[in-house]
């Protein structure tokens, strides 16, 4: 009898163990609902995995109409989509199609750049972002936009290198846009068209799709000193780069894909899209770094992460608030990292939320100088006081260049700007404003003090006038 419980015993314990291993992680719900609670953002959509299980897809909050996000909502993953342009070309790759180092020109005869040395650029350059073609160089997002991805590739016969091709890293757009069309060109079809028979569709992604530029109507939300506003997408080329909508469940199937390739690369393949070559950080439209192969995603009303971690889970996000100081999609992807990894991670305001708070006192700040400045103008009029107000007027004019500096040379335009930090741009407007003001106040002290002096000096002149003329009077 006792030999007969310690079998049962034994084999509850070896049914136990596997159950054990394969149990829920922690409360993905609890974190993600906490994280919108502490920080506000408006909604999010979460994929998670492990190894080739869904442990969880699901929407939280709402969209910027106010309807409910569910797992199903269809929002843009943004650059992630690079991953994804980077699977077709790897098809193609082994299918002998496409050779990863051939120059481009091979592909695309008429792929000119304005440096000669554009002609020694591979696919796989395009595709590890090291062909010397740099936003520093070639500011895309100020320069009209194309329309179709052949445009996107005439257009950069104006574009000049930053480096030698294959020399450095370089985070660029039109990287992707020239390798989308490398498909393009090569598989006979529309770039769209191809991901979705050849990528989407075999990995079970029915309800994604790629598009040129956002559809009409794509809203989400920029973030005003900690308020979510709810705003437009603009109009911008997102196709090969950028261009790709998605759900949680479709996301889910993209990551589960990445082990193996899901049947759409090899194994080899798949793992090549992860590997940065020695000494660099960012692989096939993948960046690896402490053992996470990640990549991050933006728009200006959406942003998104996926991160692959070294114990097989697999994460997505996309979060309907736009580019800004954070990508809020990463925060909450690495706070599920964290999670699923055993810790116990705190939600924490996106400093871009903390940066506005102070901005927000600093903006109050002038406006009370601005106060006591008018009321002391007065005062010591000097016309060189009339210039450190003024001040603030200097990074409001140059703030697209100045935030291109900040952001490793992307440059936008100055609606652009607003966009990503809408409370950097309305903090330095109230004090340029508070500044203007007084300015003017000490410019009408300077003038009116002038004027009195010359008044008076006017005064004293006819007096002495006068004395002289009675004078000549008394004498005669």
């Amino acid at each position: 009898m006792t030999r007969l419980f310690l079998l049962l015993a034994a084999l509850l314990l070896a049914t136990a163990t596997p159950a054990a291993a394969a149990a829920p992680p922690r409360d993905i719900d609890g974190y993600v609902r906490a994280y919108l609670d502490h920080t506000g953002l408006p909604g999010a959509v979460v994929a998670v995995t492990h190894g080739t299980d869904v442990v969880r897809v699901a929407g939280y909050g709402h969209d910027a109409a106010g309807a409910p996000l569910g797992a199903s909502a269809r929002l843009p993953i943004a650059s992630l989509s690079k991953s994804m342009t980077a699977f077709a070309v790897l098809q193609l790759a082994e299918a002998g199609r496409v050779g990863l180092d051939e120059p481009v020109t091979r592909y695309l005869p008429g792929f000119r750049l304005a440096d000669p040395r554009g002609g020694r650029i591979t696919v796989r350059m395009l595709l590890d972002q090291t062909s010397g073609m740099a936003d520093s160089a070639f500011p895309d997002l100020k320069l009209a936009q194309p329309h179709t991805l052949a445009e996107a590739v005439t257009r950069l016969a104006d574009a000049p290198l930053a480096s030698e091709p294959g020399a450095e890293f370089h985070y660029h757009n039109p990287n992707y846009q020239v390798a989308a069309r490398i498909v393009e060109v090569v598989a006979g079809q529309p770039f769209a068209d191809y991901l979705a028979a050849h990528v989407f569709r075999p990995l079970g992604m029915t309800a994604s799709t790629s598009v040129d530029s956002p559809p009409s109507g794509t809203e989400g939300y920029v973030r005003a000193f900690g308020i979510a506003v709810p705003v437009s997408e603009p109009d911008w080329f997102t196709g090969g780069s950028h261009g790709v909508l998605s759900t949680a469940a479709d996301l889910a199937r993209w990551l589960i894909a990445q082990r193996d390739g899901g049947g759409v690369v090899s194994p080899s393949a798949a793992a090549l899209a992860h590997t940065p070559a020695p000494g660099r950080g960012y692989a096939l439209g993948w960046t690896v770094r402490d053992g996470r192969v990640s990549h991050t995603g933006d728009w200006f009303s959406h942003t998104a992460a996926q991160v692959l971690l070294p114990g097989g889970y697999g994460i997505a996000v996309v979060a309907n608030t736009g580019m800004a100081l954070d990508n809020e999609a990463e925060l909450l992807a690495n706070g599920l990292a964290s999670l699923l990894e055993g810790g116990a991670p705190e939600p924490a305001l996106p400093a871009g939320v903390v940066a506005d708070r102070v901005l927000g006192a600093l903006a109050l700040v002038a406006v009370g100088l601005a106060i006591i400045g008018v009321r002391r103008a007065g005062r010591k009029p000097r016309w060189w006081r009339t210039v450190p107000p003024l001040l603030p007027l200097v990074p409001l004019v140059f703030l697209p260049q100045l935030l291109g500096w900040v952001f490793a040379g992307r440059r936008g335009t100055y609606a652009q700007v607003l966009y990503v930090w809408p409370g950097l741009v309305a903090a330095l407007g109230v004090a340029a404003l508070a500044g203007v003001i007084v300015a003017a106040a000490r410019a009408r002290a300077v003038v009116s003090g002038t004027r009195g002096r010359h008044q008076e000096e006017s005064g004293e002149t006819r007096g002495d006038d006068r004395w002289a003329s009675a004078s000549r009077r008394s004498g005669s």
